[in-house]
């Protein structure tokens, strides 16, 4: 069974999926983030792929992106990094976060066979029209049973939702504003609201919430109004008080949350 159908099987609220760069701040960076992440209790690691032009992301990640290709990170390695910490860290969900250019051109027949070799178990490409989602990756999605995982904002049609519940699998991850990753004090009320609008539909799939948690306010906020919250770039932060200490920088955006 796909690791993150297991995690949804027998947890359903209270899901902490952390997300961070392969490659930062150090190119050899990527599996001890991983191990630190699942010996502090994380529940899901969500690894970036570097990419020059990372469109849905703020600063703090776009930055890291600069770095860890300044490392020297590929598509190649990050593979290869991500099956030794599979070795390591049998149970934990590893979704892989990245752009169609890359893909593209590491070859998306190769891409899937090899990331499912390396133990991901999903895949979200912010940039991938549904369309072209249906006609050129459902099909490998479901041969490597690597599940294609897609975003909605609040300006998302309800009509796009149902057809993205019925015909994608994994989670669908819940953007909470029409804008890049960050971090906000407070959830307003319009999000509030596109929160409960989201749920009250009574989608088969999990939902998440990701795009602006940094503190214990809007992390509950998410946690109340869906299966579990994704955190970014509060944990790049972290990462950077925590001058590259993988251990510590968990802890730190742990304390942030109030867990």
């Amino acid at each position: 069974m796909n690791r993150l159908t297991d995690l949804f099987g027998k947890k359903h609220k209270d899901i902490l999926s952390v997300f961070f760069t392969a490659g930062y701040p150090q190119a050899d960076s990527t599996v001890p983030v991983i191990e630190a992440l699942a010996a502090r209790g994380v529940d899901m690691v969500e690894i970036g792929i570097p990419f020059s032009d990372p469109m849905a992301d703020g600063p703090v990640i776009q930055a890291s992106n600069t770095r860890a290709l300044s490392n020297g990170m590929t598509l190649h390695i990050l593979l290869n990094q991500i099956k030794t910490a599979r070795e390591k860290v049998s149970d934990m969900p590893f979704i892989l976060m990245g752009y169609l250019n890359p893909i593209m051109h590491y070859g998306i027949d190769t891409f899937f066979q090899d990331a499912n070799n390396s133990g991901v178990d999903g895949l979200i490409i912010p940039d991938l029209p549904f369309d072209d989602y249906l006609t050129d990756f459902k099909q490998l999605s479901v041969k490597y049973d690597i599940p294609v995982i897609m975003l909605i904002t609040p300006e998302t049609s309800p009509e796009r939702i149902r057809l993205i519940d019925e015909h994608c699998d994994g989670f669908i991850y819940m953007v909470s504003a029409a804008s890049t990753t960050g971090t906000r004090e407070i959830y307003d009320e319009n999000q509030l609201d596109y929160f409960r609008r989201i749920s009250n539909m009574n989608l088969r799939h999990n939902r998440l919430i990701g795009f602006g948690i940094s503190n214990s306010i809007t992390f509950d906020q998410a946690q109340k109004h869906a299966s579990g919250a994704i955190i970014g770039s509060q944990f790049i932060r972290c990462l950077d008080e925590a001058e590259g200490n993988p251990t510590e920088a968990v802890d730190l955006l742990l304390s942030s949350i109030g867990k």
